[in-house]
């Protein structure tokens, strides 16, 4: 993980209200991919694992939303655990 998004996501996880959506867009394609969908000021990241889990995140004022972006780190929380399974 660059160093960079390490301070992303850990000032992510510090204060999930205070971040901006181009920072919560970079640390969604680090962990996720590119979005597979880009609409408007929508932005859905397919997760990588079974079935059709997705997160769309949305800006609101240059910022993401706090509910989002708790979302993404539980997201990030279950990637890392099934990572550290293996």
């Amino acid at each position: 993980m660059t160093e960079r998004i390490e301070k992303l996501t850990s000032a992510l996880r510090d204060n999930p209200r205070s971040v901006r959506f181009t920072e919560l867009c970079k640390i969604c394609e680090h962990y996720f991919g590119k979005p597979r969908q880009r609409s408007g000021s929508h932005r859905v990241y397919k997760m990588p694992w079974a079935g059709d889990p997705r997160i769309s995140i949305q800006e609101s004022r240059g910022m993401a939303k706090v509910y989002q972006a708790k979302q993404v780190l539980a997201a990030i929380d279950r990637l890392e655990s099934e990572h550290d399974r293996k």
